[in-house]
């Protein structure tokens, strides 16, 4: 059985942007469907594989498929939203969003339209920036937290001159002190970096840090948040997520990739 796949909602378009990538099955052709002055981008996919069921059943089995899937699914949203060089408006749908009959997705466009029409307002001539810093080097940051700490200091001018047995105990103390400052740090790190930026965004939200195997990289996240921008301030948030990339690089951090022209996901979806 034959349904349609869900990817965005935009308003509607005299000239719709051509969608060149398959759909999420790798076959189906991407396209969209009219109604109520609003177009849903979607592609026609075999229920019983998409199923929320069987898309759990993948997320427990094989996190590649899901990787995969995840970023067709947002290549295809990246897309639709791209019409030469002009920036669409529109409201990207959670992963898995299926309808088994056209007029199942023409009923929700009817009964979500005032909502969804508002959401679009909300975000015409702005684009959502992603922000994501990873901790890359955690000897380097190690050495700052004890660089900088003045009671790990001098606990380390004081190991030398113990006993052995004595001294053993205070290294132990003392690297649960290094631990539990740079758990603090990590914090007041990533806080630091969400608020500088939140300064320069419409809206902002932080998102869920993802584990190693779904970030596919081997550091650890510390930070995922997405920022809402006006276009005439995009050059101000650049500006500065380029002076604090160079500011958490001296410390062991490192940015992930910002994904420009991307709208706010996390309080638009229906």
């Amino acid at each position: 059985m034959k349904g349609l796949y869900l990817y965005c909602i935009r308003g509607k378009t005299e000239n719709p942007p051509v969608v060149s990538s398959k759909g999420i099955d790798g076959k189906g052709k991407v396209f969209a469907v009219n109604y109520l002055e609003l177009e849903a981008v979607v592609s026609k996919v075999s229920v019983e594989e998409y199923t929320s069921k069987e898309i759990q059943k993948k997320a427990r089995e094989d996190l590649n498929w899901i990787k995969e899937k995840a970023f067709t699914h947002e290549k295809i949203v990246e897309e639709a939203m791209r019409q030469g060089d002009e920036i669409l408006s529109l409201i990207p749908m959670r992963f898995g969003t299926i309808f088994k009959k056209k007029t199942g997705l023409e009923e929700t466009l009817s009964r979500e339209c005032h909502k969804i029409k508002k959401a679009l307002k909300k975000i015409q001539d702005k684009q959502e920036w992603n922000v994501k810093a990873y901790l890359t080097d955690r000897k380097k940051f190690k050495q700052e937290i004890k660089k900088e700490n003045k009671l790990i200091k001098e606990k380390e001018k004081e190991i030398p001159y113990l006993a052995e047995g004595i001294a053993f105990f205070v290294e132990e103390e003392l690297n649960e002190t290094i631990k539990i400052e740079m758990d603090k740090e990590l914090e007041r790190t990533a806080e630091g970096l969400f608020k500088s930026l939140e300064e320069r965004a419409v809206d902002s939200v932080k998102n869920k840090i993802l584990e190693k195997e779904l970030s596919g990289r081997c550091e650890p996240m510390v930070l995922n948040a997405a920022y809402l921008i006006h276009k005439e301030k995009i050059k101000d948030f650049k500006e500065e997520a380029e002076s604090l990339n160079g500011k958490i690089n001296t410390k062991g951090f490192c940015p992930g990739n910002r994904r420009e022209n991307k709208p706010q996901t996390q309080k638009n979806k229906i």
